[in-house]
């Protein structure tokens, strides 16, 4: 029964892609009939809602098994009653959630270009990888960082280890991504940078929040820049953890439980599991709710949003601006 839901969830997930480009162009949409007329666009940011749910859906086996994500996954599953509830609020005269619709529309134009465009795709990639292999470097570690195992000259290679340098590198989408080999014995263990390793959807998501507010453009602009900075550089520690505990195999936690709950067949995975889809995305959440409170403290417009997000969640209304005394009174742009 698993097996056949699992099968009918894969055969569904090639739709993510069209239905998630709808999606967007709705909100796309959306946001410029705000300006001409708000009832128009309320019903389309109705119509994006529903579809997004339905994108949503779409996800939840591609992040629960081919990502291996339970953060993802659970956030897959969470989206699909929120966007159904947010789209009958809006439909009913929730006219608040025009704020958190744009935030959605901005993320999604913060995000696609790269990951359509490889003009800014690549050299932001090899960029973080850059960075990582520094900070890598100062620590004391030198793995070799190459875009195939072919590429590995005999100085990279540890004395007494005979890897298979034909092996391809599993999980690159594009021929420039630079991954970093470790040895173990004979084997090399690999972790490659990718879109997903730079911090760019986060960005979108902070970035998507604070310009979807109506509040002066010098406090947006300085929030959007702090938050762009702190995301960066914690995306480098992020990288270079994930890098060095599940490289030198320092997560091995629990291996037998951990191999059966996500059903691993490589017990070299363990430590990945660990280090990347536990502790690093639990970590990543916790500094998104840091990261977003700084921006309110810039921002303070952005608290509205986050109020509704709360509202859909729980069904209550919420002021938190009122019980943490933060001023959400929009400003005119200059």
């Amino acid at each position: 029964m698993l097996g056949q839901l699992n099968e009918a969830l894969v055969a569904l997930a090639v739709y993510a892609g069209p239905v998630g480009w709808v999606t967007l162009g709705l909100f796309a949409v959306a946001v410029v009939l705000e300006v001409v007329d708000r009832e128009y666009a309320r019903t389309v940011y109705v119509g994006a809602w529903l579809l997004f749910s339905v994108f949503a859906f779409l996800l939840i086996q591609p992040f629960f098994i081919h990502d291996e994500s339970v953060v993802r996954g659970v956030g897959a599953v969470l989206a699909v009653p929120l966007s159904l509830l947010a789209a009958k609020m809006f439909y009913e005269g929730r006219d608040s959630l025009f704020t958190l619709s744009r935030a959605v529309a901005i993320m999604g134009f913060i995000y696609v270009p790269f990951l359509v465009i490889e003009a800014l795709r690549e050299p932001l990639i090899l960029l973080v990888t850059n960075h990582t292999a520094a900070v890598i470097d100062l620590l004391g570690y030198n793995p070799p960082v190459v875009t195939e195992l072919a590429d590995l000259t005999a100085g990279d290679i540890p004395a007494g280890s005979d890897p298979d340098t034909t092996r391809e590198i599993g999980g690159k989408p594009y021929a420039y991504d630079n991954t970093f080999v470790f040895f173990n014995g004979d084997g090399t263990i690999t972790y490659t940078i990718l879109l997903d390793c730079t911090g760019i959807g986060s960005m979108a998501v902070v970035l998507g929040l604070v310009n979807a507010v109506a509040a002066d453009w010098r406090r947006k602009l300085k929030a959007s820049a702090l938050a762009i900075g702190i995301i960066y550089a914690a995306n480098i520690v992020r990288n270079v953890f994930i890098a060095l505990f599940y490289g030198n195999q320092y997560a091995h936690f629990v291996p037998d439980l951990t191999m059966t709950v996500w059903g691993l067949e490589n017990s070299l995975r363990v430590s990945y599991i660990w280090a990347d889809r536990i502790l690093a995305q639990s970590a990543s959440v916790v500094a998104m709710i840091l990261i977003i409170w700084l921006m309110v403290k810039i921002v303070p417009e952005v608290m509205q949003p986050i109020e509704d997000i709360l509202y859909l969640l729980t069904g209550e209304e919420y002021d938190l601006a009122g019980a943490l005394n933060v001023d959400t009174a929009p400003e005119a742009a200059d």
